[in-house]
């Protein structure tokens, strides 16, 4: 099921012409504070119908160079809600296959974050190299388990780590004893919300810490300040502001190959459009420097 196409009908083009995929998965079934991500990615596609298509920064219209198609929702809890996660991560890595195999960039909107796992796996079964998984977050999201399940939103990244790949978590601010333990033992290299903020040079330390050619990008929504996108399901003050995180992200895509993006947790506010839109321009951006970095553009 396609509730919408993001930037609209027009910037769409088949599946065979495209060049990247955006892969709706509306699945919420461990999030623990406020709920309503699985409502997220069709938020998304709603507001993208606002953005504009010429892109100040690249200055060009990032959407009819970019081959964009919408594929239909999958693991979909509004429309079955007794999908475990075990489940939703079965069908994400399959479809995610699929899409790697057909030479599709993605972009996967969520859901919660444990929806992650599920695609990461996909790449690593594919690819014959590591690669290094770049997580912009306000939580550690490396509980072993959390509330009776190994795959809750909150354990996501520990099984990742589990699958033996390099992480980098950008803009940390809130962890439990046990993830402060892991860090130290494994020697993660966080960059803390905090150095963010006290550091000039924290873009040169994160890049410098990437230790693959290769990257998967997941931002969790709640790794930007609450201030820009209330929207999310456990919101923690002091997160990246936009131009922060764009800079990044810009660096990144020209340093190393960005092999898939997701955009998860968006937990839309009613009565508001704040969260979707600036999550839906945040989309459009990664789309554009996918575009820079490949050399789609004249």
């Amino acid at each position: 099921m396609i509730d919408k196409q993001f930037i609209g009908s027009e910037a769409q083009t088949t599946y065979a012409q495209a060049k990247t995929v955006i892969l709706p998965i509306p699945y919420e079934k461990t999030t623990t504070y406020r709920k309503g991500c699985q409502n997220g990615p069709a938020a998304i596609l709603e507001a993208s119908d606002q953005l504009e298509a010429y892109d100040e920064e690249l200055q060009r219209e990032v959407c009819l160079e970019t081959g964009i198609y919408t594929y239909g929702a999958i693991a979909d809890t509004r429309q079955n809600s007794s999908l475990t996660p075990e489940m939703m991560l079965r069908v994400t890595t399959k479809t995610a296959s699929k899409l790697i195999a057909d030479g599709k960039f993605i972009i996967a909107l969520g859901g919660e974050h444990s929806i992650t796992a599920g695609i990461v796996r996909a790449y690593q079964q594919i690819m014959s190299e590591p690669f290094t998984v770049i997580q912009i977050d306000a939580h550690g999201d490396m509980r072993h388990s959390y509330e009776g399940s190994i795959h809750n939103h909150a354990c996501v990244m520990r099984r990742i780590l589990d699958l033996g790949l390099p992480t980098l978590p950008i803009g940390i601010r809130s962890i439990c004893r046990e993830e402060a333990q892991l860090i130290q033992e494994k020697q993660i290299p966080v960059i803390w919300a905090r150095d963010i903020y006290d550091k000039a040079n924290w873009i040169e330390t994160a890049i410098s810490r990437i230790s693959t050619s290769k990257v998967f990008i997941t931002i969790d929504l709640d790794g930007i300040d609450p201030s820009l996108i209330p929207g999310v399901g456990t919101p923690e003050p002091g997160g990246l502001n936009w131009y922060e995180l764009t800079l990044f992200l810009k660096r990144v895509f020209a340093n190393y190959q960005v092999i898939g993006c997701d955009v998860m947790e968006l937990a839309p506010v009613v009565n508001s459009v704040v969260s979707e839109f600036t999550a839906a321009k945040l989309v459009y951006k990664l789309l554009g420097y996918q575009g820079l970095s490949q050399g789609w553009y004249d």
